[in-house]
């Protein structure tokens, strides 16, 4: 596995749409192990495939609940329900958060890495996570959605 560089905003690869994955292939299996280290290694709850500069249609996603670390291939939100409102950040767009206004609960299918498919519901955090990685398929930033974005400034940890 490896650390893979993050791609920051304004580059052009976050505004495109991702390709549907064919085949899994060692190296899509790969990509997702890199991807899974990556956003561990940056401290984020998602990354998609464009956020390492692959137009492919791959996300990961650990928000530390019960579920523990998603790899999904090609996902496809099946339902959405209810709302919430609150802030989001980007690993792609250090040092800003937005407000922004998601479904509670999605229904997200696609693929596991072995080609299994894979069907889970999430809400809250898992389901914000789900929206906004899916949205970096498209495209699409937090940025491009939120009704306000403002500086964010984290606090120290002291591992500094």
């Amino acid at each position: 596995m490896a650390i893979r560089i993050i791609v920051k905003e304004p580059d052009a690869v976050l505004h495109k749409t991702a390709k549907e994955v064919k085949e899994i292939t060692p190296n899509v299996k790969k990509l997702l192990n890199d991807m899974a280290e990556t956003m561990y290694d940056a401290e984020g709850v998602g990354l998609a495939a464009p956020q390492v500069g692959i137009l492919k249609r791959l996300i990961v996603v650990d928000v530390g609940d019960e579920h523990g670390l998603i790899k999904m291939v090609n996902p496809v939100i099946l339902e959405k329900e209810g709302e919430q409102f609150g802030p989001e950040g980007c690993l792609s767009i250090p040092g800003y958060n937005g407000d922004v206004r998601r479904a509670e609960k999605v229904t997200v299918k696609g693929l596991d890495e072995n080609g299994n498919e894979l069907t889970i519901t999430g809400t809250g955090l898992l389901s914000r996570c789900f929206q906004h990685e899916i949205d970096h398929l498209d495209g699409v930033l937090f940025t491009d959605i939120a009704e306000k974005v403002y500086e964010y400034v984290p606090e120290r940890s002291g591992r500094e």
